[in-house]
């Protein structure tokens, strides 16, 4: 818990921003240079400072059809670049990453070079099917090729039970066994989500897995400003989709959505919330 709290100055409600990459060169929908995508990564970075958002997270969202790691070179360099630019808009700001799909090796080393300071990861324990296929459990390879490269700094948050992932080769292990495995295995907080993109976790799903672990909780899906207060008790707030048009993942930031949570979030951290 220390080391979140060296980046987050709430001890409860951070609001994480996603930044949503356009797509990157190379992959299906791109459309765009890496100039170009760095740019409007950058003011979307300065426009979540200027409404005092707690920290952000990276994520190549828009490179669909995702293909699981290893992720291919060209996509880690893009990823670099525009991640380093951005570190220099929020210089004082927790700033993390994703990289689709389970590219966690690579988010790590980005992270590094980028001065990043977490990494959204997914796989890493249990095994389930995604999308892209099996994603098997990563966490001894992963926190080896941290310590390997001097990247103990960068923090890993990690998704448990994730959406958009079949998880009945695992039916018979709980949401709150799987957050206990991952605590052992060193994780630095968990995710916890719900069935997709912009679908709300049940709230007693944070309570069941705050009796059994001693780290960060975060809500990784479905966080809205109507339904914020069900999940303030969380450590982080991972907000992507209704910070957007229409709440659309994939339309562009409304500046007014972003506006109206940050008040909300305000006013309930004035609450001095915690979990019962």
């Amino acid at each position: 818990m220390d080391r979140f709290r060296r980046l987050f100055k709430h001890p409860f409600c951070n609001i994480i921003g996603m930044i949503h990459l356009r797509a990157l060169p190379g992959t299906p929908k791109s459309s765009l240079s890496i100039g170009a995508i760095r740019d409007i990564a950058c003011q979307e970075a300065e426009l979540y400072l200027r409404y005092n958002l707690d920290g952000i997270i990276v994520e190549n969202m828009h490179d669909i059809p995702y293909v699981k790691g290893p992720i291919s070179p060209e996509i880690i360099a893009a990823m670099t670049r525009i991640c380093s630019d951005v570190k220099q808009v929020l210089p004082n700001i927790p700033c993390g990453l994703q990289v689709l799909a389970a590219g966690n090796k690579e988010a790590i080393a980005i992270a590094h070079a980028a001065g990043f300071d977490f990494i959204r990861c997914e796989g890493f324990v249990f095994g389930h099917v995604a999308d892209e296929g099996y994603i098997d459990s990563c966490a001894g390879p992963l926190l080896r090729f941290r310590k390997t490269i001097g990247a103990e700094n960068v923090q890993i948050y990690c998704d448990i039970k994730k959406k958009h992932s079949a998880h009945s080769i695992t039916s018979d292990v709980s949401l709150a066994e799987t957050a206990k495995a991952a605590e052992f295995f060193m994780a630095d907080g968990v995710i916890i989500t719900g069935q997709s993109t912009g679908d709300p976790a049940a709230p007693s799903d944070f309570k069941e897995v705050a009796k059994t672990v001693n780290i960060p909780i975060m809500a990784g899906s479905g966080v809205t400003c109507s339904n914020l207060a069900k999940y303030a008790e969380a450590h982080a707030l991972i907000i992507g989709s209704d910070f957007k048009r229409d709440g659309s993942w994939n339309q562009e930031i409304d500046v007014n959505r972003v506006q109206q949570l940050m008040e909300t979030a305000d006013r309930i951290r004035n609450k001095q919330c915690k979990f019962d």
